[in-house]
């Protein structure tokens, strides 16, 4: 699953640490730009790259919301929840994301273009309700902002 070159550049990152479990978000994120998530197979490579039990990747994989441990749509949508977001409008967009979609909070669409997933936080109060498609932040939404916005997603 992982080149060689990916795999060299893992063992330097643990390399520098102190710890080699300093270096499992490094290597998971590897893995998910191959395959756009993290299976049980890429979670005992990184495993055997760091000299580690498989158990002790996976506990890293699962603490990350933005590492994916199954399959993902093209675009993930991470839809702030916070307090902030909340008071800001959040329900409203929530309810236009699902219907645009036809899909649910941690579902994936049919045609594996959109996958919508909750986040505690995105840091950006400032510009609440908010939400991040692929690494792309939004603020000061709306639910007519959405229809836009999403079609800069194919």
């Amino acid at each position: 699953m992982l080149s060689e070159e990916d795999k060299k550049a893992i063992l330097a990152e643990a390399a520098a640490r102190e710890q080699k479990r300093a270096a499992i978000p490094d290597a998971l994120k590897a893995v998910q730009r191959r395959a756009g998530w993290v299976s049980d197979e890429g979670v005992r490579e990184v495993a055997e790259i760091l000299d580690m039990t498989p158990e002790e990747v996976d506990e890293v994989a699962t603490f990350y919301s933005a590492i994916f441990r199954r399959p993902v749509g093209r675009h993930v949508i991470f839809l702030c929840d916070s307090v902030s977001c909340w008071i800001c409008g959040y329900n409203p967009l929530r309810e236009h994301l699902r219907a645009a979609l036809g899909i649910n909070l941690g579902q994936t669409t049919p045609d594996g273009r959109f996958t919508l997933l909750p986040t505690a936080c995105l840091g950006v109060c400032e510009q609440a309700p908010a939400m991040i498609v692929d690494e792309d932040v939004h603020g000061d939404l709306t639910p007519a902002k959405l229809g836009p916005i999403l079609a800069r997603y194919p």
